[in-house]
């Protein structure tokens, strides 16, 4: 992973003053580096057993499908209220003001699938439990939570009270 980190830029003060945002985009348009985030997910994926990736929008959305292909899985998306057409379920979680929801087509998994959740990153794990939520409430067995970066500092970890979690790099 020394590719991909060195490439993962800070920018300071976004999105508002005193915030350290890591920009994950640099990886993105490193074909080495993207290469050697998805080598190393599917390396660890390969032999678990899995049906799906499910990817939260929308950074989630890039590795994920990139990892699904990579494995020759189908690929689901999470998504934010009022993005997809058919009966979805939804999962509702805290954000440092308010809230927001995660949504998924009732139809995206089955009994018997085994999924991991991928996204780009994990702060305080309000997004991670709420796509967690999804996975058991569509009837599937999360295998795992996945994570380019971790952000160690914000716990969000603790947040997902004993759920696999896994993330190739942390700060």
């Amino acid at each position: 992973m020394q590719r991909a980190r060195a490439l993962i830029r800070d920018v300071p003060d976004f999105p508002k003053p005193g915030i350290l945002f890591r920009d994950i985009t640099p990886v993105l348009g490193d074909p080495l580096a993207f290469r050697e985030v998805i080598d190393a997910l599917a390396a660890r994926y390969r032999n678990q057993g899995l049906t799906k990736i499910a990817g939260i929008e929308s950074r989630g959305f890039v590795f994920g499908s990139a990892l699904a292909y990579a494995l020759g899985l189908g690929f689901v998306i999470l998504r934010k209220p009022g993005k997809l057409p058919c009966k979805t379920y939804s999962a509702t979680y805290a954000l440092e003001y308010g809230h927001d929801t995660l949504h998924i087509h009732q139809d995206a998994l089955q009994k018997g699938d085994r999924v991991v959740v991928m996204d780009d990153l994990i702060a305080t794990g309000g997004t991670a439990k709420a796509a967690a939520e999804l996975v058991t409430q569509a009837g599937a067995e999360l295998a795992e939570l996945c994570f380019v970066i971790e952000l160690g500092f914000l716990k969000g970890r603790e947040k997902l009270q004993g759920l696999p979690v896994h993330a190739l790099i942390t700060y």
